[in-house]
């Protein structure tokens, strides 16, 4: 695995455990390395109230500050139903339930490979 990519894994796997530690519900993590230049992979959680998913945003911008890494761009944070955190390597998406079930990224992306949080750690 190339370094890049390395780096990108480590940072996924960062966000998730900030989204796990905050009660983030449905992790997933799509790897799009293969089909996108966007990024290496999408993260997507949602969380149960506005409040909840302005939790999990900060604490994924927190934990990975931590680790060196810095949002490129935020977006939606003042609405809380539909977050973006792009760090570059990896975008993270934070939806409160509505709003996940109704953008349906998975589908979206259903080409890209899903991974499970803890491949991501290995």
């Amino acid at each position: 695995m190339s370094n890049a990519l390395e780096t990108s894994k480590k940072m996924a796997a960062a966000a998730c455990r900030a989204l796990d530690s905050k009660k983030g519900e449905d992790i997933r993590v799509i790897d799009i390395s293969e089909i996108s230049v966007l990024a290496d992979y999408f993260i997507i959680a949602n969380g149960n109230s506005n409040s909840q998913v302005q939790a999990l945003v900060d604490n994924v911008e927190e934990e990975l500050a931590k680790e060196g890494y810095t949002v490129k761009q935020r977006e939606g944070y003042g609405l809380g139903n539909w977050v973006l955190l792009d760090f570059g390597d990896i975008i993270v998406h934070v939806f409160d339930k509505e709003n996940r079930l109704f953008y349906d990224l998975e589908r979206i992306w259903k080409d890209g490979k899903t991974i499970s949080m803890e491949d991501l750690e290995k």
